[in-house]
């Protein structure tokens, strides 16, 4: 990747069709874009469901194992790899921003899912049996709309994708914890959607808890409750993605990086990710780029 991570969008894609929403077979999709399999970003919402194949994929720098009745689920602007050890099969779906956005009345309604959280622990998932066979046939039945001019065929595309996003959800969201809508879930889920957007200003709980109007102490206790982190911790976990994201873009001084992510300089910026990574930038970059 001589000029660094390179970012996709969905209008990029050969069987793209203009109508916000790309769905394949994946093994077709895999060995027509076999430049996917290298560290790569998506400007839209992806998700892809093996039926068959194993090996390894990273999102945001974690690692996964593949292996078939796994679904997998990613947020635009999040890193992706693949390393497939036989041939792979199944479905694969994206869709832009924008696309549910005549559809659906609030405009927030796909962020809310935990699929799409931007962590990579809860966005890869295992279906059992049952929850697999009901899967395939959304799958099919989308692509069973798609190549069609019948009416309302966009609309019933919406549906049966909103229909597998309730499902593998409810799946998801019980092995997390019992009690989805609780007052302390859905303030983590709000702290977590207000690092993802003030993460290069607000460094300091405190700051986030008063925006969420509650005390740092009960923030940072419902931080470890949920998720096994403090509130501190979840912050510069968000700073140090977004080093890691922009260390393998080459177009980058390390110096330009620092400065963006706003730290006062080039040295603070060395030693903050050495801390958290054992390993300078430099050295980061250099064994992430090829």
């Amino acid at each position: 990747m001589a000029s660094g991570i390179p970012l996709y969008d969905i209008g990029n894609f050969e069987s793209y069709k203009d109508e916000g929403i790309l769905i394949s077979r994946f093994g077709y999709y895999a060995k027509n874009n076999q430049h996917l399999h290298k560290a790569h970003r998506h400007s839209f919402y992806h998700l892809v469901y093996f039926s068959k194949g194993t090996g390894t994929q990273y999102i945001d720098f974690k690692k996964f194992r593949i292996t078939p009745g796994q679904i997998y689920f990613m947020a635009p602007g999040q890193v992706h790899s693949w390393d497939f050890e036989d041939e792979p099969d199944g479905y694969i779906i994206n869709f832009s921003k924008s696309y549910f956005s005549s559809f659906l009345h609030n405009a927030n309604y796909i962020n809310g899912f935990q699929v799409f959280s931007g962590v990579p622990e809860e966005q890869v998932i295992e279906l059992n049996p049952q929850l697999q066979q009901e899967a395939v046939t959304l799958f099919e039945s989308m692509l069973q709309e798609t190549p069609k001019e019948r009416m309302f065929s966009q609309d019933m595309v919406r549906t049966l994708l909103l229909q597998l996003l309730i499902k593998v959800s409810r799946v998801a969201q019980s092995t997390v914890t019992a009690t989805p809508h609780s007052y302390n879930q859905t303030v983590f889920r709000n702290f977590l959607q207000l690092i993802d957007e003030h993460y290069l200003v607000l460094r300091f709980p405190k700051e986030y808890a008063e925006i969420l109007y509650v005390t740092p102490n009960h923030l940072n206790a419902l931080c470890k409750d949920l998720a096994g982190n403090s509130a501190g911790e979840l912050i510069r976990a968000r700073v140090i993605l977004e080093s890691k994201r922009s260390l393998i873009n080459l177009s980058l001084s390390i110096a330009e990086i620092a400065e963006r992510l706003n730290f006062k300089d080039n040295s603070y910026f060395n030693r903050f990710f050495k801390k958290h990574e054992g390993i300078t930038p430099e050295k980061f970059r250099k064994s992430n780029v090829q």
